[in-house]
């Protein structure tokens, strides 16, 4: 027996194009919302007057003397962001990483440079050795154990001493991301002990060894001398429990908000983690590399950088993160502001 096609007005009944076809529908089913307050600028600041680098393998990037922060920092803002975060390069650097842990170290004087300028900027602090190193690694380095290594237990003393030092200095946050273990709870200690037990800590919990990083060893200064950082860094092909493992002991160690580094690569992890630890603040870092290939490719006129940059932090967002850390932070409040009208 033949069957005649249905009517083509009602087959198939199912028809998702209804929801897309409005642009008022379309705006009343968007779930993920991404805005200025979910951003965190990352910031490079070095020694000197009337300084203004640019940083070549990250076009529209530089590296700032103190002196330039306080624009930055109103500009900052007045956008509205969530915060910034800084990262030095020290005028001398050695093997422990000294100017890391001075009160009139570089960090220090710019934390109190913003602050001045903007109060209400949330300033966070990236507490780590590689900046400061004469060697690049993030820690005290042991050729003791017959190969060239980071003393894990020698370095959460650093670290400790460099968040005090932050604190002092009226950081809002510390992140730590050397990826040492016991760095949160030896940092939870030290901000107790400093009468700094208000800080919270922002940890990069689950920081891999990631390719993407190669534009900000430029602008940070901070390549490493020799050898690599996988030795603590995670491995990209790892089983991701082990990315949730490392943000368990890190909660239970004592951090406040956790962080998922790079973002683009890794949504997966970042999903993971959402799922597995709902309620606690999370964070990922759109990382330089990602930034700057979007850059490139726009530069030579094969994609829409405003486009691909919106798209891409979006991404990030439906994936879990509430906060994320991006170069784009202020031109991507710019293109939210218009799109708002």
């Amino acid at each position: 027996m033949h069957t005649s096609p249905a009517p083509s007005g009602s087959f198939p009944s199912v028809r998702l194009r209804r929801l897309r076809q409005q642009p008022a529908v379309r705006a009343l089913l968007q779930e993920t919302r991404l805005t200025a307050g979910n951003l965190v600028l990352p910031l490079f600041v070095r020694h000197g007057d009337r300084m203004r680098v640019p940083i070549g393998s990250m076009p529209g990037q530089f590296q700032l003397s103190v002196d330039q922060l306080a624009a930055e920092a109103r500009e900052a803002a007045e956008l509205g962001l969530g915060g910034v975060i800084l990262f030095g390069i020290p005028e001398h650097k050695d093997a422990v990483g000294s100017e890391a842990m001075s009160d009139v170290g570089i960090v220090s004087l710019a934390v109190q440079a913003i602050k001045k300028a903007a109060p209400d900027l949330l300033v966070i602090t990236d507490v780590c050795c590689c900046e400061y190193t004469d060697h690049g690694h993030c820690g005290i380095v042991n050729k003791k154990t017959g190969r060239t290594d980071v003393d894990n237990d020698a370095t959460l003393e650093l670290l400790a001493r460099q968040a005090a030092t932050h604190a002092r200095a009226g950081a809002d946050v510390v992140a730590p991301s050397g990826m040492m273990d016991g760095m949160v709870a030896a940092i939870r200690a030290g901000l107790d002990g400093a009468g700094a037990g208000h800080v919270p800590i922002l940890s990069y919990a689950a920081k891999y060894a990631s390719a993407f990083y190669g534009p900000f060893r430029e602008a940070a200064e901070s390549a490493p001398q020799f050898g690599d950082r996988r030795g603590y860094q995670m491995d990209p092909a790892a089983d991701p429990g082990q990315a949730l493992r490392e943000v368990e002991l890190d909660l239970a160690e004592g951090a406040d908000m956790i962080m998922v580094k790079p973002a683009l690569a890794y949504l997966d992890i970042l999903r993971s983690v959402r799922d597995r630890f709902p309620g606690v603040p999370l964070a990922a870092y759109n990382v330089s590399g990602e930034y700057s290939m979007i850059k490139a490719a726009a530069a030579q006129g094969w994609l829409d950088e405003r486009g691909a940059a919106l798209e891409s932090l979006l991404a990030i967002r439906r994936a879990g993160a509430g906060i994320v850390l991006t170069y784009w932070a202020k031109q991507a409040a710019k293109w939210l502001a218009e799109a708002n009208g």
